[in-house]
């Protein structure tokens, strides 16, 4: 598939549709010179873009972008947030995520960074903006009870429009760092890199949930477990399956009232998924909806616009397989009668 967007390096894309226009929050790769480890210090990111799609109208049915008839037109809005303007973040802005408060009428955007602490944690923050495009303005603190990496928001169809924030992420993540500390109060740093579980009898490291408060920039309760299961077992997924458990890249999306909850297997590089009738789970692991791509890691979102399914991911195309240089790419997904995400056309 040829990239969706060139003209800069970008990454870890969360699409939506807002004001009947699709937007797309990527990471902005940039060219640190740091070499690669297991912490991910080589993706020293330290702004964020905003793009924006009218149509993808001209990819033809079950293809991506390069397969369009006329190739898709992206508007780069330029940058909304830069890093040395948030008070408490030291370095790397990574994944992020936007979402819209019908009730406040703000566009969220939310983001893991690493904070001015001795240990610098990674902690989640909001900026918020009159529009897609921002212009965004930072809150001084990350959000309380916040950790980890890789914020994605989810707002329900239900009565109440109840908003759900998703999260996590191992090694470079320090989602093991937490462990026996569900609510992100207790920080281990001598477990930073990949110290987690490792038994074919132990549970996986779960991803992390929470509902948020009126606002959208407050957890209403501590996070909690969002616990995924083996379908062959109906216990959770253990530590060493590492092609079904979570690393990171939480997604949720909702198709015909199933809750659908995607990920990064990591090391495995696959883009997984689970389904539930609970934005709060347990998931029943389902599929992959990707092989692994040019490059290590794998970051997605799906989003329904102009009454087709599509995943946004990305590679190392463009930068020939530097990992810490990535492109955003898209293409269509279906659904079978059975609910399954598939790439061809039923």
């Amino acid at each position: 598939m040829a990239p969706l967007i060139t003209n800069v390096f970008t990454a870890d894309p969360s699409a939506h549709v807002f004001e009947g226009k699709l937007y797309v929050y990527p990471s902005h790769d940039v060219e640190s010179g740091i070499p690669s480890n297991d912490n991910g210090d080589q993706y020293d990111m330290n702004d964020y873009h905003v793009f924006s799609v009218d149509t993808l109208s001209g990819i033809p049915s079950g293809a991506g972008s390069d397969n369009a008839t006329s190739p898709p037109k992206v508007t780069d809005h330029g940058v909304v947030l830069r890093a040395q303007d948030i008070p408490w973040v030291s370095k790397q802005l990574w994944a992020p995520d936007c979402a819209y408060n019908a009730a406040t009428k703000e566009y969220i955007l939310y983001f893991p960074a690493r904070d001015k602490s001795a240990d610098n944690t990674f902690r989640i923050g909001v900026a918020v903006g009159p529009s897609p495009t921002g212009p965004f303005k930072p809150d001084p603190e990350p959000i309380p009870g916040s950790f980890s990496i890789d914020p994605a928001c989810f707002v329900d169809d239900d009565d109440n429009k109840t908003a759900y924030l998703y999260f996590g992420g191992l090694w470079g993540g320090q989602l093991q760092c937490y462990q026996g500390a569900e609510d992100g109060s207790k920080f281990d740093g001598s477990q930073a890199g990949p110290h987690e579980p490792n038994s074919d009898s132990a549970p996986a490291l779960h991803p992390k949930v929470a509902v948020l408060d009126a606002s959208m920039r407050r957890l209403a309760s501590p996070a909690r477990d969002l616990v995924l299961l083996a379908p062959e077992t109906g216990k959770p997924i253990v530590s060493t399956d590492h092609a079904r458990r979570f690393f990171e890249a939480a997604w949720m999306h909702k198709h015909n009232g199933t809750y659908y909850f995607s990920y990064s297997t990591g090391d495995t590089h696959f883009l997984a998924y689970a389904t539930s009738n609970s934005p709060l789970g347990p998931f029943t692991y389902r599929g992959k909806i990707l092989d692994p791509v040019l490059g290590w890691t794998t970051h997605h979102s799906v989003v329904e616009f102009e009454g087709r399914w599509w995943l946004f991911y990305h590679d190392c195309e463009i930068s020939e397989g530097k990992n810490h240089l990535r492109n955003v790419k898209v293409r269509e997904i279906f659904y079978d009668k059975e609910g399954s995400i598939v790439l061809e056309k039923p």
